[in-house]
């Protein structure tokens, strides 16, 4: 479902309730997809159980910052790498909930001045 475009009116609330679920399951999928490369990388490059590796991976993921320091040369360089994507990645996902909230926003303001000038 395209977003409408200036013109048109303010869309239905149920149409706005969809968007806003399908953004924020997309958002689930791309944290679960995440989260799972981080467990992968803790545990191929620091040797973690994978419980210690959803740990360290969620902990850096969510912007906490990591629970223990990397031991190997490789574990570094791939937390380094993880805590950089991390930090953009909840800027992104942060964005792709919020969109269909702020475009209803702007788009009801718009529309509302067009009611106030015919």
């Amino acid at each position: 479902m395209a977003y409408e475009r200036v013109g048109d009116p303010v869309a239905p609330h149920w149409v706005f309730i969809f968007r806003l679920a399908r953004n924020v399951v997309l958002a689930l999928v791309l944290i679960a997809g995440s989260l799972a490369g981080g467990m992968w990388g803790y545990h191929t490059y620091e040797a973690k159980p994978w419980i210690d590796a959803f740990a360290e991976a969620a902990m850096i993921l969510s912007g906490m910052g990591p629970l223990s320091a990397p031991d190997t040369d490789a574990g570094k360089l791939f937390a380094g790498g993880y805590a950089i994507y991390s930090g953009l990645f909840l800027v992104a996902t942060a964005g792709i909930i919020l969109a269909p909230v702020l475009h209803r926003l702007l788009h009801h303001m718009h529309a509302s001045d067009e009611d106030e000038n015919p």
